[in-house]
């Protein structure tokens, strides 16, 4: 669990992966925790929901291709390389990002409090497909 540093009006002002003195304990998925990651960023003044909601369909997407081609109804190369490009950078995202959440998560390869692994099928396990 990531631990924060806060100035004397209560704002996060850093993030440590290990508890200091005075810091307070935050979900990884905290609101407010996100918003001060996000400061400055493309993301600022999104609204969350349509996010999450926009990250979900993605990962269907990306699951619905990975059917395809598993079932052979397509093959890699029959999309356009620049969705084989951004499958495949989406590919190695996926890949920090499990090495991220080994940082911030319970030990068991999820958040505390959650029951699915970053895979979103509940295994936990990349699956090996592009």
């Amino acid at each position: 669990m990531p631990w924060v540093q806060r100035d004397e009006e209560g704002r996060i002002i850093a993030v440590h992966d290990k508890k200091r003195e005075g810091m307070d304990e935050l979900h990884p998925l905290d609101r407010e925790l996100q918003v001060f990651l996000n400061a400055g960023s493309d993301l600022e003044g999104v609204n969350p929901d349509w996010l999450r909601s926009d990250l979900s369909l993605s990962r269907v997407l990306e699951d619905l291709v990975d059917v395809l081609i598993e079932k052979r109804v397509i093959t890699f190369t029959d999309l356009p390389e620049s969705a084989q490009k951004k499958l495949i950078e989406r590919r190695g995202f996926r890949k920090e990002f499990a090495y991220v959440e080994t940082l911030f998560g319970d030990g068991e390869g999820g958040y505390a409090g959650e029951t699915q692994g970053y895979d979103g099928d509940g295994t936990g396990e990349d699956d090996g497909f592009l």
